[in-house]
């Protein structure tokens, strides 16, 4: 008897609580949150650089927005994940 068995590999993510809360009320029954991932960006099917571009907004804006990330990410306390 021979048997076959498909390992996948399983990463951890980071993701905010309001990244999170989106796609948990994106599950459906009975469905993954890789089942989601694949779902919603399957749909897409759209390149990272699709989405990359210039800063349409002044160099102050962009120096604000960046401190306000620096000081959200020293904030952030990681989620216990339960296996």
């Amino acid at each position: 008897m021979c048997m076959h068995m498909r390992i996948g590999m399983t990463k951890v993510i980071s993701l905010s609580d309001e990244a999170y809360d989106e796609m948990k009320s994106a599950k459906h029954k009975g469905e993954s949150f890789s089942d989601v991932v694949i779902r919603v960006v399957g749909k897409s099917r759209r390149s990272l650089a699709d989405f990359c571009g210039g800063w349409p907004g002044s160099d102050d804006e962009a120096k604000s927005i960046a401190k306000t990330l620096e000081a959200d990410r020293k904030r952030f306390k990681a989620r216990q994940a339960d296996f």
